[in-house]
């Protein structure tokens, strides 16, 4: 007779817990529409380094096969492999709100034992704020993975933490999909890695050599290209000013960097970053961070603390140190010396490892404030309003971050052009010579040039990059030094030739400067006035300063099998889980 009795508190909790599932879902999703809504427009979102296309194309290049530095591998590899299965772009918009949906989600379910109110304002906190305005803006959409996958990295450490290795292989797909670029790997990669290798826990010996194995060789189809590049993997330490976090808002350069602003590329800041509501609301927020650090001790073990504490605080200095006193010398001999030290100079988006311990303390705050209100009704409304807050703070992050993600449609004579490329003709190279473009049909925003990945054929893009007016910070790659050189010669073309270049395509709708004479010389090949295609006559040369060809490929092999392992296992386990659940009914 006591049983039931007994039982009923359970289901009730249970009941519960199931109705919070369903509401942080639907709050998550909502967040999810509001601020991605017009990428349900046929088109693609091209907003600075952020760039779609048809059908990426499979290129040595997209495995770090080039004279360029691989900063997007395996990213180009995955993403061509992924629009075979979907278009370009719906790929594109499906990584998008996975990443929204995801940060939000993660961030609410990342504290245990917590009422529905204190998950809806991690989630606010986390999934909306100046950090993921910016990032979305400048396009760094595979930063922003790494971004979502960190409250999931925390929840699934905390399991292998608990002994539970079934937890090891969906943090290890998160890892390696956040592995996709180097600062995603590195991002993820800390936190779980610290996580499963600090002191303590119940976790086997052996799930620490394999959890740290699998998170360093996930960095190897990166590294070992960066490493094996016969030119040196280091970059000008001009880009230490140049990328340095600026102030963007009126709290000044810390205010903004503990606010979660700080970019320092003054188009992809938040109008609202300006106004006095917005300064108010934004330190509202973070007063009730400072008033949930102490909560979180009684839903976070020692070692999340010590993690996500250290992390923060490593982030804040990374994004800050360029303003510290010797900070700017430290980072210039780190980015000109060191192999991969050109990663920090864009410091602040390393204020990832921040925004999660501050979205989980808000939360906290919230529900310690809504803990000291004796009526029901109030302590309510104090948690939907804190949830409400970081909204009301950065309204213009609604509806595409007010229109700067609208997406574009590629003029009919790309795809002319695409299909009068010949591979085997030789590399590519765009004019305008210049990383960026503003195309009317794109509505004039900055981008990073879509042309070499959507043509299909390998090129050579220029890495000088133009930051804050007439500041150029020189590239890495010496080809794309060499082919700028070439076309200010006066027999360019042979010197394209010379340098492997087959293929030269004009766009004529986009601000820029062509070389004096260069046209002329070449053969016109797909001539629309839109996007014009030359080829380039004799002999093509080669370029052979690449990394070696057998160590990336099996660094690519072993980030794949890598995967394939944890999916199955994953697999596996989730197959397991269900054959129980089905014998425990049939019983």
């Amino acid at each position: 007779m006591l049983a039931p009795v007994s039982a009923a508190p359970t289901v009730a909790r249970h009941r519960r817990a199931r109705r919070g599932d369903r509401v942080l879902l639907a709050w998550c999703a909502l967040l999810t529409v509001a601020m991605l809504g017009p990428l349900a427009r046929p088109g693609y979102v091209l907003s600075y380094d952020m760039v779609a296309v048809p059908d990426q194309a499979l290129l040595p290049s997209s495995v770090g096969l080039s004279s360029a530095m691989p900063r997007a591998v395996p990213l180009d590899a995955a993403v061509a492999i992924l629009d075979d299965v979907l278009t370009g772009q719906v790929l594109q918009k499906l990584a998008l709100a996975a990443i929204v949906f995801g940060a939000a989600l993660g961030a609410g379910r990342a504290l245990p034992d917590v009422r529905t109110g204190t998950r809806l304002v991690a989630a606010s906190a986390y999934g909306w704020n100046a950090y993921m305005f910016e990032r979305l803006v400048i396009g760094h959409w595979p930063t922003l993975i790494a971004y979502a996958a960190l409250p999931w990295l925390l929840i699934l450490g905390r399991r292998v933490r608990a002994g539970r290795t079934t937890a090891l292989a969906p943090a290890v797909l998160l890892v390696g999909v956040s592995s996709l670029t180097p600062t995603g790997g590195l991002l993820a990669a800390a936190l779980f890695g610290a996580l499963v290798l600090a002191p303590g826990g119940r976790q086997p010996t052996r799930t620490r050599v394999v959890a740290a194995a699998a998170v360093l060789l996930l960095q190897a189809p990166w590294v070992v290209p960066s490493v094996l590049r016969p030119d040196p993997a280091v970059s000008d330490p001009a880009g230490v000013a140049a990328f340095a976090a600026a102030a963007d808002s009126p709290l000044g350069l810390l205010g903004s960097l503990l606010t979660l602003g700080g970019i320092w590329n003054d188009g992809a800041v938040p109008d609202s970053r300006e106004l006095a509501s917005a300064v108010v609301l934004t330190v509202l927020l973070l007063a009730l961070a400072a008033a949930g650090v102490t909560e979180l001790r009684r839903h976070l073990g020692r070692t999340e603390l010590t993690v996500l504490g250290v992390l923060a605080a490593a982030g804040l200095l990374v994004a800050a140190s360029s303003a510290l006193p010797g900070g700017d010398t430290v980072l210039e001999w780190l980015v000109s010396e060191v192999p991969g030290g050109g990663l920090i100079r864009d410091g602040q988006k390393f204020l990832a490892w921040y925004a999660l311990p501050v979205a989980l303390a808000a939360a906290a705050g919230a529900a310690r404030l809504a803990r000291a209100v004796t009526r029901r009704r109030v302590a309510a409304g104090i948690m939907v309003a804190a949830a409400l807050a970081p909204i009301a703070a950065l309204p213009d992050l609604a509806w595409g971050a007010a229109g700067r993600l609208e997406p574009s449609r590629y003029p009919a004579a790309w795809a002319d052009v695409r299909t009068a490329i010949d591979g085997d003709g030789g590399d590519l190279v765009v004019l305008p010579y210049q990383p960026f473009r503003r195309f009317p049909w794109a509505g004039d925003r900055t981008v990073l040039d879509p042309a070499p990945r959507y043509l299909g054929v390998e090129a050579v893009v220029p890495d000088a990059l133009p930051v804050g007016g007439d500041t150029v910070v020189p590239g890495e790659d010496r080809r794309a030094a060499a082919v700028a050189a070439a076309l200010e010669t006066g027999d360019a073309a042979e010197e394209l030739a010379t340098l492997g270049v087959g293929w030269v395509a004009v766009e004529r709708d986009t601000p820029g400067e062509l070389p004096d004479g260069l046209l002329e010389s070449l053969e016109s090949v797909e001539i629309n006035g839109t996007l014009d295609l030359y080829r380039v006559s004799g002999d093509i040369g080669t370029w052979t300063r690449i990394p070696p060809a057998p160590p990336v490929i099996a660094a690519d092999i072993v980030f794949s099998v890598i995967l394939v392992v944890a999916s199955a296992d994953l697999a596996r386990n989730a197959f397991s889980r269900r054959r129980g659940s089905l014998r425990s009914l049939m019983s």
